[in-house]
């Protein structure tokens, strides 16, 4: 039987495709032959080999890094004469054949259903996030964002972007974006008309590994992507530049900037899993910089002209932040710059540190610990860990491997697929048994996302009057009934009133509003010119 295939790390599992993997283990052979329930204790005990390694308290981590060395995988031939388990072809996954057993009654150490209940039940209770739990989180995070607008060095840093007011209804004009990624650097043209619609011309460049590691590399890789899609997109064949060289840009990061005004910005290390090297501006085309800001304020802005009643900007990416509009006269830690009180500011909330290190508030479990000491920052981003879809599959890894411990999945096959692409045997019970532990997980997630919602909201004041709320991100746009999960949320914090409270995603979010950033900047700019000309 061929050894198939299969990418079992994909983070959002509502189903878990398998194969059927028979091990050349004795007892498991002799099992086949005696048509009796697979047990090591079918052998006798001094030549009975241990099924999985012996573990120590904690070492569930253990499993998903290293392959068992006690059982190897040896595939039976399908005309094996001891009768295997009958096997149902699946639809193929990716060009890969998928294989699981087609009933319950296998002849495989599978769990019992009464088993799985009991677990279920008590990872019902395990991951429940209740209404009484939710408005105590969302008072916490009101004084956690209160406090990062007071003064610096909070975990909740609150960070000003100097980006003021909401566009007006620019006139036609086009903009360029760079947006500087994890793993990516994109970059796009957007043309504004005047009705308010926009275009938008992508193009995505792939930042290598080494590139990351070099702020002068960072830089230039950058500037070289812009150069390319530049001379891609808008040069005709004779050489000459098809835009305006004067055409504003704004340069965005997937990661936390302190903001020194809308077109100067500091890296802020440490925050997220990309290391900022130190970063120097570059000038190797044409173009005029007019923004520099995090990408998840830029979910906010774009707004006043496509959707008036939008007020708060939403990122599910590889982190989980907000942003949102603030009035300068509530942001104690800039009163010295003796800025207009009632202007209003866009505010990078960076809040997936809340609640880190004290645990006071989110309700940690000890499968959120382990997650968090195999990550590359153990004690930091409580909040994202939570959350992000970075996190959800290795939550549901580490229980799936809690329970190979315990032995109550999996006897017999080699815990080593947890972190490589294979299969596994499973009964149907056994898959409706992980797609509700994957719903519990990503149920948790869509709830505390939504205190994050319900916090700004409050501290806006919009709790009667409601307001849309635009969000980036796969994991909202992809996870099988997110969005409907936050909005339940909402009304299990603030009653019927919560159904005001709109979300929406928006498919071009980065690009759209760094060219309206680069409008306003821009239009700023001009002012600021005529006032001292």
């Amino acid at each position: 039987m061929p050894h198939y295939a299969l990418p079992l790390a994909t983070p959002l599992l509502d189903y878990l495709p398998t194969r059927s993997l028979l091990e050349n283990h004795p007892s498991f052979l002799a099992a086949l032959r005696l048509k009796r329930p697979f047990s090591p204790t079918l052998m006798p005990p001094d030549k009975a080999r241990p099924l999985l390694p012996t573990l120590v308290p904690g070492a569930v981590g253990t499993l998903l890094s290293r392959r068992s060395a006690h059982v190897q995988p040896a595939a039976l031939p399908a005309t094996d004469p001891l009768e295997c388990v009958p096997l149902l072809v699946r639809p193929a996954v990716n060009g890969l054949p998928v294989h699981s057993g087609a009933h319950d009654n296998v002849h495989l150490h599978h769990a019992s259903k009464m088993q799985m209940a009991d677990y279920l039940r008590s990872y019902q209770q395990l991951f429940a996030v209740t209404p009484q739990r939710m408005r105590m989180i969302v008072e916490a995070l009101i004084e956690a964002l209160e406090a990062g607008l007071r003064e610096e060095g909070q975990r909740v840093p609150m960070i000003p972007t100097f980006v003021f007011g909401w566009p007006a209804n620019e006139k036609a004009a086009s903009y360029l974006a760079v947006d500087l990624g994890s793993s990516d650097v994109r970059v796009w043209h957007m043309g504004l008309q005047d009705d308010g619609q926009f275009e938008i011309t992508e193009a995505k460049y792939k930042l290598p590994k080494q590139e990351q590691q070099d702020g002068e590399k960072l830089c230039d890789f950058a500037a070289e992507s812009l150069h390319r899609f530049i001379n891609d997109q808008y040069m005709d064949d004779d050489g000459n530049l098809l835009l305006d060289a004067n055409t504003p840009l704004s340069f965005t990061f997937s990661h936390p900037r302190a903001q020194k005004d809308s077109n100067q910005s500091e890296w802020i290390p440490g925050i997220k899993d990309f290391e900022g090297p130190d970063l120097e501006g570059r000038d190797k085309v044409p173009i005029k910089l007019t923004s520099v800001f995090n990408n998840t304020k830029g979910t906010t802005l774009p707004l006043s002209c496509v959707r008036p009643a939008t007020r708060i900007g939403l990122f599910f990416g590889r982190g989980y932040n907000a942003a949102y509009m603030e009035m300068v006269s509530n942001i104690p830690k800039i009163a010295s710059l003796s800025l207009p009180p009632k202007a209003e500011m866009a505010i990078n909330c960076e809040w997936g540190s809340f609640d880190s290190g004290t645990h006071e508030h989110l309700p940690q479990i000890k499968y959120d610990r382990l997650v968090d000491e195999m990550s590359e920052r153990p004690g930091e981003q409580a909040f994202v860990k939570m959350i992000s879809g970075l996190y959800l599959g290795e939550i549901f890894r580490v229980i799936i491997a809690e329970l190979i411990e315990v032995g109550i999945l999996f006897w017999g096959q080699d815990t080593w697929i947890f972190k490589h692409f294979f299969g596994l045997d499973t009964a149907i019970s056994e898959r409706q048994f992980f797609r509700r532990v994957a719903e519990l997980i990503g149920t948790r997630s869509a709830r505390l996302s939504a205190c994050g919602i319900a916090a700004i909201v409050s501290k806006m004041g919009m709790v009667d009057t409601g307001c849309e709320v635009a969000v980036y991100g796969n994991l909202y746009n992809k996870y099988p009934q997110f969005p409907q999960r936050i909005h339940e949320a909402l009304v299990d914090i603030f009653g019927e009133k919560g159904r005001l409270i709109k979300t929406y995603h928006t498919e071009d979010g980065s690009a759209v509003e760094s060219g309206i950033i680069a409008a306003m900047a821009k239009a700023k700019l001009a002012e600021s010119n005529c006032n001292h000309g």
